[in-house]
């Protein structure tokens, strides 16, 4: 006679309700924090100086820095990472380094509307005077031997490229050398008040500041 074999019993799989409401609650609040932050979070990534660029210079991405700042609705006033970068886009304002690079400060044919000159400026200049900086050249007119009639703008918001370090055993130290980006319709006048010795002086611009 056979001796029965004990049944196996299948263990049934039970679930505490209470350990699926946790689970669930736990998820929310990750859900939960991960909206406030995407939420709080307003920056936008715009681009950013590098170096100063000024006016007529090429712009190219290794001149810019991604930042995210927060514009609000001023956004599309600035230029951003999506849009990407045009070749041939040139600098039509000078951009300052770290300073954010607006639409209006680029375009695409800027470049062919300036050029540069050097002008030799007599004593010494401004000490706000730098690449980047934005002037006007004065010219006094020379009347005489060591007259001049009354100063008169010469050309306005001229932009200088650099300053030309005097070079040589006698180089002038009463005055400096400035390449700067003028208007292509001034350099006529900015030539001929070279040519005839006029006295050429340049003057930093004041911009405003902006509390």
């Amino acid at each position: 006679m056979k001796t029965p074999r004990p049944t196996r019993t299948r263990r049934r799989f039970w679930v505490d309700p209470r350990f699926i409401i946790g689970l669930v609650l736990v998820a929310a609040s990750i859900a939960g924090v991960g909206a406030i932050v995407a939420g709080t979070d307003r920056t936008t990534a715009v681009y950013t100086a590098r170096h100063t660029l000024t006016v007529g210079d090429q712009l190219r991405a290794a001149d810019l820095v991604e930042t995210r700042v927060q514009l609000g609705g001023a956004a599309d006033l600035y230029l951003v990472p999506s849009t990407g970068l045009k070749g041939g886009l040139l600098v039509t304002q000078t951009i300052l380094t770290g300073e954010l690079v607006a639409r209006s400060a680029v375009g695409e044919s800027s470049g062919s509307d300036v050029t540069s000159v050097v002008v030799d400026v007599p004593g010494r200049l401004a000490a706000s005077i730098a690449a980047g900086s934005v002037v006007d050249i004065w010219s006094a007119r020379a009347t005489g031997p060591s007259e001049y009639a009354p100063p008169t703008i010469l050309v306005g918001q001229a932009v200088v490229v650099r300053i030309v370090e005097p070079t040589g055993i006698i180089a002038a130290s009463s005055g400096q050398s400035v390449e700067m980006l003028v208007p292509k319709a001034n350099v006529g006048a900015v030539l001929e008040a070279i040519m005839n010795g006029d006295a050429l002086a340049i003057v930093p611009v004041n911009t405003p500041v902006v509390p």
